[in-house]
């Protein structure tokens, strides 16, 4: 199967202005193409079969976006892009370990596939590609920069390893995580953009909240169509958050705002030995009363504003309306 995707296929119609980006995407596919040699057959395979199986390239595409938009001059934001698309499987690989998932978009995981062991050592090696493609760029800050955030990535893998199955969670350390594990990659891809286009600090600083609210939103409106999705667009089976216990931001404003009894039945619920779709119903029931659904949309379209205002700071211009663009997309699509 061929690596090479278009806009059109990446998304539906009514997301068609990523039309406009289709020769960057093009560019982005070919380099990630480029790069997914191996001498071990097995690595080659496992690769190209997480690179296959869907995803927009949001973030290689954000960093190269971000890099125009600081007018940046050259070629070499392609080849550096797809660091963040390797950073991103190998986490999504690891992730499929640590919550023993069997599916992926609808196709089975690489770990059901080529089990864990193998599956968490190709993440090794996604991570120190990405590592060495970094160093290649000979920029110090740049590699600093990626060097703190996959820092904050593996403390954001703790904190929700940690948190899993706590239903005391509170919404302000359930950001932390979702800051930290989500976020933050999203963030670095728009700030190194503006450092390789040697944007001034004050607007570096603005690529990087653009970047940071929109992965925020980009997480809470994971969580909504959690609940609120279907598999068939969504990729995943609905309620599968709530199987591997981790506890959300709707789930957790229900809690929050419950009463005496509907907070024991959602706790009952939550911590029932199986899940079934019955189970999930009367869950998202519950959560309906409380408006959890509607507060994690809420809450999503605030950092949305939020990432959107950071780029007031710059010009006018094609590369910002599609970012804005971007950020309407992000509070706005079932997949």
């Amino acid at each position: 199967m061929s690596l090479k995707s278009t806009a059109k296929d990446l998304t539906p119609p009514e997301y068609s202005f990523f039309g406009q980006l289709d020769d960057d995407l093009q560019r982005i596919e070919e380099e990630i193409k480029k790069n997914l040699h191996s001498s071990v057959p097995l690595i080659a395979l496992v690769t190209r079969y997480i690179m296959r199986s869907g995803g927009k390239r949001l973030r290689p595409l954000l960093m190269v976006l971000a890099s125009r938009l600081s007018n940046y001059q050259g070629n070499y934001q392609y080849a550096l892009s797809i660091v963040f698309e390797y950073l991103h499987a190998a986490t999504l690989l690891h992730d499929d370990v640590v919550d023993n998932a069997e599916l992926r978009r609808g196709t089975p995981s690489a770990n059901t596939l080529w089990g864990n062991a193998a599956v968490v050592l190709v993440g090794d090696f996604l991570l120190a590609t990405s590592f060495l493609l970094t160093v290649m760029s000979g920029n110090l800050k740049i590699l600093r920069v990626l060097s703190e955030t996959t820092t904050s990535m593996a403390e954001g893998e703790v904190l929700q390893l940690i948190n899993s199955d706590n239903l005391e969670i509170s919404e302000e350390d359930y950001i932390e995580v979702i800051t930290r594990k989500t976020a933050i990659l999203i963030s670095a891809a728009c700030q190194i953009g503006a450092i390789l286009g040697e944007a001034d600090e004050e607007q570096e600083e603005a690529m990087r909240r653009f970047g940071l609210n929109l992965g925020i939103a980009f997480q809470l409106r994971d969580d909504f169509l959690d609940y609120a999705g279907s598999e068939e667009e969504f990729g995943k089976p609905v309620g599968k958050d709530l199987q591997e216990g981790k506890i959300t931001l709707p789930l957790i404003h229900a809690l929050r705002l419950s009463d005496t009894n509907h907070h024991r039945r959602l706790v009952d619920l939550v911590t029932s030995d199986s899940i079934q779709e019955h189970t999930l119903d009367e869950v998202k029931k519950i959560m309906q009363e409380y408006q959890g659904l509607d507060y994690a949309d809420q809450l999503a379209n605030h950092y949305i504003a939020e990432a959107k205002s950071a780029l007031a700071i710059f010009p006018p211009s094609p590369t910002r309306e599609s970012l804005l663009e971007i950020a309407d997309y992000t509070v706005t699509r079932r997949t």
